[in-house]
């Protein structure tokens, strides 16, 4: 894997920086990929799949740790996210897949308005609450704060949607739309159920909004 080619995994899934994530590996052609990059100590890149294929930008990952190894050679996993990248073109000599990227990053020049950053941070903790997470809340001058809050979530297009963003502004500043909306919707769904244990039918609430 010394040839400038990235070991690309694609999954029902898309890794944020920063963030940790489990994997089972247990198809041969991923078991070689995991292995080589154990051995070499290199990343290979998470990208989200689809029915049509997979998305262009993806997110690097390094293994944090190995859970579990099993003896037939399949492997419980913990990564990190760690780069991001544009897939330039893909390359199929190899059992899994892998890419020619281009890495990038943020283009701001300056740092992201406080203020912005404590809505988006109230933002999550209003999702937590609605949707009775328990979680750790990252700290208000975390690296990258747009990302680890946006973690809580689980919408797929959401999360690629900020992949590709490259200005923390605006990433924070769709992180607390995001999930202001979301909190709201989680409120609504909560009242919903419990009108519908009582017998009621929820009509007075409201329809949801997106």
């Amino acid at each position: 894997m010394n040839d400038g080619l990235l070991p690309l995994f694609p999954l029902e899934l898309v890794l944020l920086p920063h963030a940790t994530i489990p994997l089972h590996i247990f198809e041969e052609r991923y078991k070689e990929m995991i292995g080589e990059c154990l051995r070499l100590e290199t990343e290979f890149g998470v990208v989200l799949a689809k029915k049509d294929g997979i998305l262009r930008t993806g997110c690097t990952a390094a293994v944090a740790s190995v859970l579990e190894r099993y003896e037939d050679g399949r492997l419980d996993i913990l990564v990190r996210g760690q780069r991001r990248f544009h897939i330039e073109s893909l390359n199929t000599g190899r059992p899994f897949l892998r890419g020619e990227v281009e890495f990038f990053i943020d283009t701001d020049e300056t740092p992201a308005d406080s203020e912005l950053a404590r809505r988006a941070l109230a933002a999550y903790l209003e999702y937590a609450q609605a949707a009775g997470a328990e979680t750790e809340p990252p700290a208000l001058g975390d690296h990258d704060l747009s990302f680890r809050l946006a973690e809580i979530s689980t919408d797929l297009d959401f999360r690629q949607f900020l992949l590709d963003l490259t200005s923390e502004s605006e990433r924070l500043l769709r992180t607390a739309e995001y999930l202001e909306r979301a909190a709201a919707r989680k409120r609504v769904e909560t009242a919903m159920k419990r009108t519908a244990r009582g017998n009621g039918h929820g009509r007075h609430l409201g329809p949801l909004s997106s």
